[in-house]
């Protein structure tokens, strides 16, 4: 994403001007984007026209319109946490959108001031965004930083193949992009009816490889690693088919990706087994030093602690506040699900502990996203949890609690 414009103010109020340029970025600006917030975009509104004979007649017009955000919608490419079902198109998935809903509170001459308008914000063309007093907090800020910094996408590609059903995807640090589903119907491999086993698969083959070209061929320069996973057999089929037809027509921007191949064995071909492909020891220790691969190795670090030394690992809102009020949280886990709380109030507080541990020497703060499964699972556990630079029982913080409040009341 490209930040084209910035002006804050010491008080935390003021504006950016954002444009983003892929799916990825539509996500940051759902998560920057909240209640009370005045977004200024492009829009088309049909507009109603009457004559002095009270005929009517009505035409779309392209305006731009500020609104005063009430709601947001965001729908992420494909289905990405939903697998394609037999006969689906070939064809890519459509884009993610985002939808914002409020009043209009700019003068416009087809639009009355506060008329209820839907914004659609896309790829490629930009918008503005204003906060009030307090509105760029640190989180908004790092989220702003990170998404316009140079070489944000994705440092992953993954290319999962199975017998007749395929997915092309992208894994950035935010998110899981499925570029493109192929779903193909090969016959069984039976006696005298081998050709057609053949020709199918090799057209399947070539279908993917054509995808492949198309997707992960001009992001290859950024690509740290190429994953192939699904079952050895179909999966090293489909390899060795590209990687010999790349050496019989020369063609070498495929031939020098080869350093970047690897292949995993998972159980099946479908999105949800790259949590199972990123897991393997060898997709690990070339990730390692990535976002997401980081906060799924820490959330793996947190569930092993419940059961070893439950007292140096605690989750929930209340028990994270009360280690971070003793200094004791040595690394904070957090979904940004908690940050796009319509309660206003309710997303300052978590904005507070980070900055509090931050503020306090933790080891590390992991915003995770929502979108990557860590996330997910980090959600089902209230989407906060940390850990401990020390054991402490939960049990007897709270008994200290109840008697210093017990003191103060008979003082």
């Amino acid at each position: 994403m490209k930040l084209l414009k910035k002006y804050i103010e010491r008080d935390k109020s003021g504006w950016v001007t954002l444009l983003p340029e892929e799916d990825e970025d539509l996500w940051h600006c759902y998560n920057l984007i909240g209640p009370g917030d005045q977004v200024r975009a492009g829009a088309i509104r049909r507009v109603v026209n009457t004559s002095s004979t009270g005929s009517t007649d009505s035409q779309r017009v392209k305006l731009t319109l500020t609104i005063e955000v009430e709601k947001t919608f965001f729908s992420p490419s494909a289905t990405s946490t939903t697998e394609s079902t037999p006969g689906t198109s070939n064809q890519p998935p459509q884009n993610a959108q985002l939808q914002l809903s409020g009043r209009v509170t700019s003068e416009n001459p087809h639009v009355k001031l506060g008329a209820f308008h839907t914004l659609d914000l896309e790829s490629m063309r930009d918008f503005k965004l204003g906060k009030g007093p307090d509105g760029w907090d640190s989180i908004n800020l790092q989220r702003v930083e990170e998404a316009s910094a140079e070489g944000a996408g994705a440092e992953v590609a993954a290319v999962l193949v199975g017998e007749g059903n395929a997915a092309i995807c992208l894994l950035t640090n935010h998110m899981t992009v499925v570029k493109q589903r192929i779903d193909a119907q090969i016959p069984r491999k039976r006696k005298g009816m081998s050709s057609a086993h053949e020709k199918a698969t090799e057209k399947f083959h070539e279908q993917l490889a054509a995808a492949f070209s198309k997707h992960i061929l001009p992001l290859s320069t950024n690509l740290r690693v190429i994953l192939f996973a699904g079952a050895s057999f179909a999966r090293d089929s489909f390899v060795k088919t590209l990687l010999d037809n790349a050496q019989h027509n020369g063609d070498k921007s495929i031939l020098t990706l080869r350093p970047k191949f690897l292949k995993v064995n998972t159980g099946s071909a479908n999105v949800h087994a790259l949590n199972e492909a990123l897991k393997s020891p060898e997709v690990a220790n070339q990730l390692k030093d990535t976002k997401f691969a980081r906060e799924g190795m820490m959330l793996d670090k947190f569930n092993k602690m419940l059961i070893t030394d439950e007292n140096r690992a605690w989750y929930g809102p209340d028990h994270v506040q009360k280690a971070i009020d003793r200094g004791a949280v040595g690394t904070l886990l957090i979904s940004d699900s908690l940050f796009r709380s319509q309660n206003v109030a309710e997303r300052k507080r978590f904005v507070r502990m980070v900055e509090d541990v931050r503020g306090l020497g933790g080891t590390e703060v992991l915003i995770f996203s929502a979108m990557h499964e860590s996330g997910h699972k980090l959600d089902l556990l209230s989407g906060i949890a940390a850990l401990l630079t020390y054991p402490l029982d939960i049990e007897m913080v709270e008994l200290e609690e109840e008697n210093e409040k017990a003191e103060d009341k008979q003082h």
